[in-house]
């Protein structure tokens, strides 16, 4: 009999260990779902597993399925209080819902969430995740409530301390959203001069786009894609000579570019460069090529709305 528990226990080890395999070869290839199912059966048999539990939260976030995520990340707090990123985990949750959901329940969440990110970096004085949402959940609440730009930077500041050029993106971000332009346009300066990562020029081109500025935001990607060699900066670039009506035979060849280099992992897909393309043509005044870029669009994606709308406004060229 002892044996046979014994054996019977081992199997049972050795069937919850496989699901928690399964399940975190679902989340690599983002198939959430099949996660969820394989963390569920995980947990009966383990229900005091933390890893466990955080998995199948991070599951339910994929899925947006916010409560649900909220649950498992709240018991992971109380399990073990001493572990930041729990803590932040399950302030994330909470501001998920709360910009999914009404203004009322929002406002009703805002004391966690806070308390939440404040406790991951007490326990954590170098998670710069909770820095940065605390840097987000400052500048935006509205000062009733609690926001403060004055704290935004105090945590931008520590940021800078522990990520130099995490705290000049967010000192830029903190500057746009105040709609100070000269010290945002610095920062973000600052971030390329330090960083130069792709996040580092696309934030510095969303600013230019933002303040109206194309010629300068084309000339961000342009020395991005000279330093990163990223396909998707290509897009970037016809994308803004489209939208401005400027530079367009630079936009035409670059989106042609990205046409000719595309994969997956470059993010917009193929249909987008074509309805690029067809509104370079739009406003070149040539309604031939344009509707065969918009058709060559819509052949990807039938439903594709900004694509229909934009053939509308090429017939009548």
């Amino acid at each position: 009999m002892v044996r046979f528990i014994c054996i019977f226990l081992f199997s049972s080890i050795s069937f919850s260990q496989s699901n928690m395999e399964r399940a975190r070869s679902f989340m690599d290839i983002k198939e959430y779902e099949q996660a969820e199912e394989e963390m569920l059966k995980y947990l009966e048999a383990q229900p005091n597993d933390s890893k466990a539990l955080e998995l199948l939260g991070d599951a339910y976030s994929y899925q947006k399925e916010w409560d649900k995520a909220i649950e498992q990340y709240e018991i992971l707090v109380e399990k073990v209080p001493d572990k930041a990123n729990y803590h932040y985990k399950y302030g994330g949750a909470l501001a998920m819902k709360a910009q999914s959901g009404s203004k009322l329940e929002a406002l009703g969440l805002i004391g966690a969430m806070k308390r939440s990110f404040l406790n991951a970096v007490a326990l954590d004085p170098a998670h710069i995740d909770a820095h940065w949402a605390l840097v987000d959940l400052y500048v935006t609440l509205p000062g009733i409530v609690g926001g403060s730009f004055s704290k935004a930077l105090k945590y931008a500041d520590s940021l800078e301390k522990i990520s130099e050029v995490d705290g000049y993106l967010a000192k830029g971000y903190i500057y746009e959203y105040d709609e100070e332009p000269k010290l945002a346009e610095k920062y973000y300066k600052l971030a390329i001069r330090v960083g130069g990562s792709v996040t580092c020029y696309d934030k510095l081109t969303g600013f230019y786009e933002a303040q109206n500025q194309p010629i300068e935001a084309i000339s961000t990607l342009e020395k991005g894609q000279q330093k990163h060699q990223r396909n998707a900066m290509h897009y970037q670039i016809g994308k803004v000579c489209a939208d401005y009506n400027i530079q367009l035979d630079k936009g035409e060849k670059c989106l042609k570019a990205y046409l000719a280099n595309y994969a997956v992992t470059d993010g917009v897909p193929k249909e987008w460069a074509y309805y690029r393309l067809a509104q370079i043509y739009k406003h070149r005044k040539n309604k031939e090529k344009a509707l065969e870029y918009i058709d060559k669009a819509l052949a990807i994606r039938a439903d594709f709305k900004q694509a229909l709308k934009e053939k509308l406004l090429i017939s009548k060229i």
